[in-house]
């Protein structure tokens, strides 16, 4: 991972040593290189320069206000999936102009609140929400721009929980709905369908399935152009790998030699929605042990951390590297569960992993943790949620503050007919 490095023994993110954070904030914590999510915004803008694209982070990836602020003044759109994330958004300082709102399942509040802030598409996942959005834009008496997600039915081969280009997922629309959808668009008068949207997946480390999507994507729009349909936002989704483990997916660099050919004759606006491109391997979790266990069949890592607050490896069985937060060369290595404290056999980092024979009160690094581990957090086992930290250089604040219990219950109530 970029910008977390070992200097002698210690890992480092950027100039500041975790063992340092850790001693301020307590464990367990997100920490987040503020470099890595400006760096990989900045090698994607550069790959694709050539068209000038519209980049929006995919928000869902990472949400904290500091991220994207951070991407957004380096010029970042954002792409959101809910009202809440829209108000996130805005609250970074997005320009409304820059955002794109993708999501199976909108509610007329939502798709209201983002009218009235003047967003610039909405990706549209079925005919039913094409009615909504017109009825809504009716109302409100202003026009919403949309594009159209269509599913192109190709693999991503990636995991079965994040593929969405396929024709059994509940994302997009298949392409003979999506061309009748333009072709009647006059049914709809307060709806400018002016956008083809496409998105197949997550984590995907070669470039074939984007070309395959991407090509078929392409006839479809240029059918359309020849039965006078105007196309003016051409939006290419994310779906660009990280390394987790041993791969070794493409560069930014790679993926636009292999786009670019595609869509380079065309006068589209293109959008791309990086997500955990920027995200994933910009942040780290860290966790202290509590306890070792060792057993006739396995030996266990208990660690403070738990599933709640970092759920990918139950979720998806992923793999994430775990580093050691100091080096200590006297520990020799054995295969060991990492496990945290909740109440479930899922409740796992690591799995027969071969790792140092850990200690009580070492400090693990659990790595490519920046995408897709605080923003899918829970309270479960009434656990309050960690805190974040961003470090810029030598510098490191806390971005969010830890959960107090006292937050866990704020909200709720005893009914009066059980007082």
């Amino acid at each position: 991972m970029r910008n977390f490095d070992y200097k002698k023994n210690d890992l480092y993110c950027e100039s500041v040593a975790i063992k340092d954070i850790a001693k301020k904030v307590g464990t367990p914590f997100y920490v987040y290189s503020y470099k890595s999510f400006t760096d990989s915004y900045t090698e994607l803008a550069k790959a694709f320069k050539s068209i000038k694209p519209l980049i929006c982070y995919s928000t869902k990836a990472n949400s904290n206000i500091a991220v994207l602020t951070a991407l957004v003044k380096k010029g970042s759109g954002l792409d959101i999936v809910s009202g809440g994330e829209l108000y996130r958004a805005l609250k970074a300082g997005v320009k409304p102009n820059k955002i794109v709102y993708a999501g199976v399942g909108k509610t007329d509040e939502e798709i209201k609140f983002a009218i009235q802030k003047g967003i610039l598409l909405f990706n549209v996942e079925s005919a039913a929400e094409v009615v909504a959005i017109n009825r809504v834009a009716t109302k409100l008496k202003k026009k919403a721009s949309i594009s159209i997600r269509v599913n192109p039915d190709v693999s991503a081969n990636t995991h079965d929980y994040i593929t969405t280009g396929k024709k059994e997922s509940k994302f997009g629309i298949d392409m003979d709905t999506a061309r009748a959808l333009f072709l009647d668009k006059n049914r709809y008068p307060y709806v400018n369908m002016c956008g083809i949207h496409v998105h197949i997946g997550s984590q995907i480390t070669t470039g074939e399935p984007f070309v395959r999507a991407f090509r078929k994507v392409m006839i479809f729009v240029t059918n359309l152009e020849n039965q006078g349909i105007k196309i003016k936002f051409l939006n290419l989704g994310g779906g660009l790998g990280i390394t987790y483990d041993n791969e070794k997916p493409q560069t930014a660099a790679e993926y636009a030699s292999k786009i670019l050919p595609l869509i380079k004759s065309k006068k589209f606006k293109v959008i791309f929605e990086p997500g955990r491109f920027i995200a994933g391997n910009a942040g780290a979790f860290v966790t202290q042990v509590l306890y070792t266990k060792k057993t006739e069949a396995k030996n266990f890592i208990i660690v403070d951390g738990a599933m709640n607050d970092l759920i990918r490896p139950s979720l998806y069985e992923a793999y994430h590297d775990v580093k050691p937060v100091m080096k200590n060369i006297k520990l020799k290595s054995i295969k060991s569960d990492i496990v945290g404290p909740i109440c479930e056999t899922g409740d796992f980092f690591a799995k027969d992993r071969r790792v140092p024979d850990f200690q009580d009160k070492d400090l693990l690094a659990i790595m490519s943790a920046g995408a897709y581990g605080f923003t899918m957090a829970s309270n479960y086992n009434t656990r309050p949620r960690v805190c974040e930290v961003m470090v810029k250089g030598n510098q490191f604040e806390v971005i969010r503050k830890r959960e107090t219990i006292e937050d866990l219950v704020r909200g709720e109530k005893i009914p009066s007919f059980l007082k």
